[in-house]
Parts: structure tokens; sequence; C-alpha cells
């Protein structure tokens, strides 16, 4: 398959020596581009046997590292999952580009076919946040660990806690 910018964006973010042996989650989210590559392929015999594969590849990576990151997401370029395990994406969730995930975080609805998050570029989102609903982070937002957060938070801005609220702005 030909060369993915994505995929080497993200790569950037993680260890230069042997990622796939240090960062489990480098598993999921290099299945995730194999899956957007997979969806770009014309119709046919090859595009369906790929898919298959990404399938069974999508579900032995989520069992393993406990990363949900199905290839419906919208995701920019340099995304970096710090830590692995316990993380589930909404498909509908559009994340931006250099945005930072930690362990334990949650991007969904909070009712059954309800909206969900839209991340701006450059967010950073501590251990087991919540991101629940229609809201929208802004570019280079902070997100503690913990927080559950409901509501839009702006550029620049750091909210924590549960319910999360905004500490500082700049």
């Amino acid at each position: 398959m030909a060369h993915d910018p994505d995929w080497a964006l993200d790569r950037a973010r993680y260890p230069q020596r042997r990622p796939f042996l240090q960062e489990q989650s480098i598993w999921a989210v290099w299945t995730y581009r194999f899956g957007r590559r997979v969806d770009r392929r014309a119709p046919g015999l090859v595009k369906r046997v790929l898919t298959s594969f990404y399938w069974l590849l999508f579900r032995l990576v989520e069992t393993v590292t406990g990363i949900s990151l199905p290839k419906a997401v919208a995701i920019g370029p340099g995304l970096r999952i710090w830590h692995f395990g316990g993380i589930f994406i909404h498909p509908e969730t559009r994340i931006g580009a250099n945005c930072t995930l930690r362990q334990g975080v949650t991007i969904g609805n909070r009712k059954e076919g309800g909206p969900v998050p839209v991340l701006g570029d450059d967010v950073e989102l501590g251990a087991h946040a919540q991101l629940l609903g229609g809201i929208r982070i802004g570019n280079g937002c902070k997100i503690g660990a913990m927080s559950v957060v409901l509501c839009d938070v702006p550029d620049g801005a750091t909210a924590v806690g549960a319910p999360a609220r905004i500490i500082l702005r700049t």
C-alpha cells in the first residue's frame, strides 16, 4: 500500500527504536490507519479480503490492548496514546491532529444514538478522562485525569473534575 502521511506523523510521536516492542498502543494506531487505507481502495476482491483481515486484526488488537479505535473515527495525523488499556472511542467521534490520549479514556455519547464529542488539534486527555455527548474540545486544551467533561471547552483551556470545570484559560 502507498505511503500514509498520517501514519508517518503518528509514528514520529513514538519511540524511534522498536516501537512495536515498546508500546502496545502503537498496534491499535497502526491497525486504525491500516483500516482507513483499506477503505480508500477501489472496490473489488482485494478490498474485500483486506477488509476481512482488518476486522480480524481489529478484534485481536482490541482484545489484547484494551483499545477500541474503530476505523470509522476521523482522526488527524500525529495521534499518540500513552499507556494502554480501557480506551474506548465512539465510531462517530472526530479527533484533531497531534492529540494525546492516556489509559482509561472514553470518548462517546451520553445516550444511544446521541451526539459525540469533537476534539480540536493538540488536545491532551489525562488518564481515565471521560468526554461525553455533543461537546467540542477546543484546540490546545488539556483535560485532567479522571475528569468528566459534559460541556464545551474553549481553545487553550484546562478542564478538571467531575463534572469538569475550566480552571485555566490561555
